[in-house]
């Protein structure tokens, strides 16, 4: 599933990768702003760490015991998603497009247009 998530989030128009924090950390970004962390400890879970309003965020750990506050991250804007198979990954996914969504809409108009018009 590890490697859906990183696919799925780059095919996100304007998606880039980088490793900032080392070899286990990949970060997402669109426009030079982290809308997803990817990261995975030697025989651990896969962690992902998304945007998320905060009141869906909170909803969301009601609801899942593998979504918890964000790990290394400001746990009120930012969930972190254990990939343990109990989500299905079109739920995943769809944490995927509301944390790219929420960093889009914070961007600068002119930079907002552009990414719409990529392909």
């Amino acid at each position: 599933m590890k490697n859906n998530i990183i696919e799925y989030c780059l095919k996100k128009k304007g998606g880039t990768k980088e490793h900032p924090f080392g070899p286990t950390s990949l970060v997402i970004k669109v426009a030079d702003k982290m809308f997803a962390l990817i990261f995975e400890e030697t025989g651990k879970v896969v962690r992902l760490n998304l945007k998320c309003d905060p009141v869906i965020a909170e909803n969301l750990r009601e609801q899942h015991e593998s979504v918890r506050p964000g790990f290394h991250m400001n746990k009120k804007h930012w969930n972190s998603i254990m990939i343990d198979g109990s989500l299905p990954e079109s739920d995943v996914f769809d944490m995927i497009d509301h944390s790219y969504d929420m960093v889009v809409k914070k961007l600068p108009k002119s930079l907002r247009e552009s990414i719409v018009e990529m392909n």
